[in-house]
C-alpha cells in the first residue's frame, strides 16, 4: 500500500521538461553553477544548449566548464563584423524545440534586448518562459518573461581565478543559506516600498489579508524581475518577516492540512 502511494504522489507531479538556451556572448560562465541550481527549482533541464563563437579568446572561461555541466556547444563563426549571428542561431533552435512540443519552459540566459520577441512567441504559444540576466538587462526583455532572475544574485564566491567553476556535490540541487542571507550583489538595491504596499492592496481579500502566496504570484505578474534576493533576504517570506515596520503577519492553519500559512497585511499605524 505504501509503494502505491508514493508511485501516486511522483505521479502527480512531475518536473517541467525546460530548455535552457544561454547566450554566450551576453552571460557569464562564473555563474553557471548558481544558474542550473536555479533552473532546478522549476524544473527538469532536458535540454542544454550555448550559443556563441568557441574560437574566439573571450569564450575562453565557457570552455572550461561545458563538460562540468554537461552543456552542449553551439558553434557560430562571426561572420561579419558588428552583426551577431548567435541571436539568429539561438532563436531558430528555440522554434525549432518549440515545434517539438517536448517542453513546458524555456530559460533564456542572455541580457540582450534582441531575446524579446521570442519570449514573447513562446508565451504565446503557452510555455513558461524564464529570463536570466545582469542587472543591465533591458526592462522589455525583463517584463516579456514569467520570471526574470538577475544573475547577480546567482553568483557564488570562489577562491582563486574566477573561471574555475566547481558544482556542487548534486550538481543542480540548490544549496540552502541561512535565512536572511545577503545576496552577493555589489550594492544593495533600493527598497521598493511603494511598489510592494500597492502589490499587497491589490492582493488582499475582503479581510484585509493576503495569502503570501496570492502576494507572491501578484508581484511576479506585475514585474517579473522582481527578486527578494536583490534586497538581502533568501526568500519572500524572510522579507516580509524582516520588515515589520511595513507588514503584520499571521501564521494560519493549513485547511484540510497540518501545516501553517502566512498571511499579510498592511502595517497598522
Amino acid at each position: 500500500m505504501q509503494a502505491r502511494t508514493l508511485v501516486k504522489v511522483e505521479a502527480d507531479e512531475p518536473a517541467k521538461r525546460l530548455a535552457v538556451l544561454i547566450d554566450a556572448d551576453n552571460a557569464q560562465a562564473a555563474v553557471i553553477a548558481g544558474l542550473l541550481e536555479e533552473v532546478a527549482r522549476f524544473g527538469e533541464a532536458t535540454v542544454r544548449r550555448i550559443y556563441g563563437d568557441f574560437t574566439s579568446p573571450g569564450s575562453a572561461s565557457w570552455k572550461k566548464v561545458l563538460n562540468t555541466f554537461s552543456i552542449k556547444p553551439v558553434q557560430q563563426f562571426a561572420y561579419t563584423s558588428g552583426k551577431n549571428a548567435t541571436d539568429s542561431t539561438m532563436i531558430i533552435d528555440a522554434m525549432d524545440l518549440l515545434y517539438t512540443r517536448r517542453f513546458e519552459g524555456f530559460c533564456l540566459v542572455t541580457s540582450d534586448s534582441d531575446f524579446t520577441g521570442l519570449a514573447v512567441r513562446l508565451r504565446e504559444e503557452g510555455l513558461v518562459v524564464y529570463g536570466f540576466g545582469e542587472q543591465k538587462t533591458p526592462e522589455a526583455f525583463r517584463n516579456a518573461c514569467h520570471k526574470f532572475i538577475f544573475t547577480e544574485v546567482l553568483r557564488k564566491p570562489v577562491s582563486g581565478e574566477q573561471t574555475e567553476v566547481k558544482p556542487s556535490p548534486a550538481a543542480l540541487l540548490p544549496i540552502e543559506k541561512p535565512a536572511g542571507a545577503q545576496s552577493p550583489i555589489a550594492a544593495p538595491a533600493d527598497f521598493p516600498t511603494a511598489f510592494l504596499m500597492a502589490a499587497l492592496e491589490q492582493s488582499v481579500d475582503d479581510t484585509g489579508w493576503a495569502h503570501l502566496g496570492t502576494f507572491g504570484s501578484y508581484l511576479q505578474k506585475i514585474q517579473p524581475s522582481f527578486d527578494s534576493r536583490l534586497y538581502g533576504f533568501k526568500k519572500l517570506s524572510d522579507l516580509i518577516k524582516g520588515k515589520p515596520e511595513l507588514f503584520d503577519v499571521e501564521e494560519r492553519p493549513t485547511p484540510g492540512g497540518t501545516g501553517k500559512s502566512l498571511y499579510l497585511t498592511a502595517k497598522r499605524r
